[in-house]
């Protein structure tokens, strides 16, 4: 309906045609939203996606403990014995005139002392005969005008107590500390370059010396754009790398460790090989006589003055080339030398020695849809099929044999070739069939787990950090962020307290030395 010029003009009749008008819109309007809300909540009431929870299939299949009260077993053990005493006060008795002591009831209470402590450093200041002024150096750990445990507060509870930083800086203003929001931010990312290089340095220790590695990535957001966090690690280190890809070039690159270089070696061409690359531009690579590029400009140049970056094919032969030089320089570092990446099934992963995690195969049966009982029936015994060979191959790592490998080959064949009459789990066994070579790594090496439950552990912590903080907002804040979760993984996976590694590397008074961490991962390392 238009409306008129001007409502000034109209008479009170048409006025009130009007009027009459726009209610019957009105009506006719709210019995449309009627009509679909009602229609909206009969679609709601109709068959929806179910609320699968997850299989169990891992915790099912552990063999049961001997020990009594479950897998724990046993009483905690006496909590004084693993105290250090600090102080000892005697409590006096209102004792009666007579009375004979009979010595001491010890009652230990454990305490925390938090409140601020401000030193005013008086450095001497002398001048020599030649005229020099010398002053005196502050001590070791100060590093402007906060103290290393006041550092040490700020870092353990923005990264392993998931605090934010407004929160942190009111309760350091509650608890008697004059700082602001951006001194935190200070405290949190200015300064962090041995933090960083040691994180680094945590990748290359576990990448040179892992016998087989979990990976899994994540969403994460950093200046306001969408980007992937990418894990990394085993039982004895964690990294993370955010990134704003999650390509198997993206992968690659993150293999190299902070390593910025490009390298023609014989890895580099069979990894060119295997992914195809066209045998007259593996020829070009070859005939020329650089093999070793700095970094990515170099790189590139090179690929001009042979004409690959001019080829316009399928597979892009730029990317195929690339991904091997970038190969090519994992392994030229050292790094995965014979050692096994175990993930999801994601195919950016997929570089190397790879194995699949039975864990998400299973959910793959467990999470089809079905809309029978003869459905329901078929998925029910293709996964307790999967449930009973998961436990098997769990005992084949324990003892592992030729012969009990090859039985278990041939029953991954029956499993994975059934033909149950639903088409849908047909497909999917006769896909995971495929996979075989990957499903089954475990039984050339039974040393590799058979799942990336712990990549999904670790992950959890940057996760975490997403939902309470978002994202970061300079490279240096992410930087951080993905060193320093990093650090407290591999902390805690070395038995190693994260409050003490930051004492000691900080240099607060009176902390334990701690090793470097890479130099600890190197020692867990299974001798050759």
């Amino acid at each position: 309906m238009v409306p008129p010029a001007n409502l000034d003009n109209l008479s009170h009749a048409e006025l009130k045609n009007l009027v009459v008008t726009l209610f019957e819109q009105l009506a006719e309007q709210q019995r449309m939203i009627v009509a679909l809300r009602d229609e909206i909540t009969r679609l709601k009431a109709g068959p929806r996606r179910p609320n699968i929870k997850p299989s169990g299939m891992e915790k099912a299949t552990e063999p049961k403990s001997d020990k009594p009260g479950g897998q724990g077993g046993g009483k905690r053990g006496d909590t004084k014995s693993k105290l250090t005493i600090h102080e000892e006060r005697v409590i006096k008795a209102d004792a009666s005139a007579g009375s004979r002591f009979k010595g001491y009831t010890s009652f230990v209470v454990q305490d925390l002392v938090v409140r601020p402590h401000v030193t005013n450093f008086r450095c001497e200041r002398w001048q020599t005969p030649d005229g020099k002024v010398v002053t005196a150096s502050l001590p070791a750990g100060i590093d402007g005008h906060f103290g290393p445990e006041l550092r040490r507060f700020v870092l353990a509870l923005y990264h392993q107590g998931q605090m934010t930083v407004p929160r942190l800086a009111t309760l350091l203003r509650s608890l008697g500390i004059f700082i602001s929001k951006r001194q935190v931010v200070r405290l949190l990312n200015v300064g962090q370059d041995e933090f960083l290089t040691e994180a680094r340095n945590v990748l290359r220790a576990g990448l040179s010396s892992a016998v087989w590695i979990t990976v899994d990535d994540t969403g994460a957001r950093h200046k306001a754009a969408n980007g992937f966090c990418t894990q990394i690690g085993n039982d004895h280190f964690t990294w993370f790398g955010t990134t704003d890809s999650k390509s198997r070039l993206n992968f690659l690159e993150l293999l190299r460790a902070g390593h910025g270089d490009y390298v023609i070696n014989d890895e580099a061409i069979a990894y060119m090989r295997e992914r195809a690359l066209a045998q007259h531009v593996v020829a070009r690579l070859l005939e020329h006589p650089a093999r070793y590029f700095a970094d990515q400009a170099a790189w590139n140049r090179h690929l001009d003055a042979l004409g690959i970056s001019a080829l316009k094919v399928n597979s892009d032969p730029v990317l195929i080339a690339t991904e091997g030089a970038l190969w090519g320089s994992v392994k030229a570092h050292g790094f995965l030398s014979d050692t096994v990446i175990v993930s999801d099934d994601a195919g950016q992963f997929d570089v190397g020695q790879h194995g699949l995690c039975w864990v998400h195969t299973e959910r793959l049966v467990h999470e089809l849809d079905t809309f029978t009982d003869e459905h329901r029936a078929a998925q029910s015994d293709v996964r307790d099929l999967i449930w009973k060979y998961y436990r098997a191959l769990k005992a084949y790592r324990r003892r592992p044999t030729k012969r009990s490998k090859a039985v278990l080959e041939a029953r991954f064949d029956r499993i994975f070739t059934l033909k149950t009459g639903f088409v849908t789990l047909d497909r999917l066994l006769k896909r995971l069939h495929k996979k075989k070579l990957e499903l089954l790594m475990v039984l050339e090496h039974p040393e590799i787990p058979l799942h990336t439950n712990g990549s999904e552990n670790d992950i959890r912590a940057q996760v975490t950090r997403r939902r309470v903080s978002g994202g970061t907002r300079s490279d240096i804040g992410r930087d951080c962020r993905d060193g320093f979760i990093g650090l407290a993984k591999t902390c805690f996976k070395l038995g190693i307290g994260f409050w003490d590694y930051l004492g000691a590397r900080l240099h607060v008074p009176g902390c334990q030395l701690i090793p470097p961490l890479p130099e600890l991962i190197l020692a867990k390392a299974p001798s050759p």
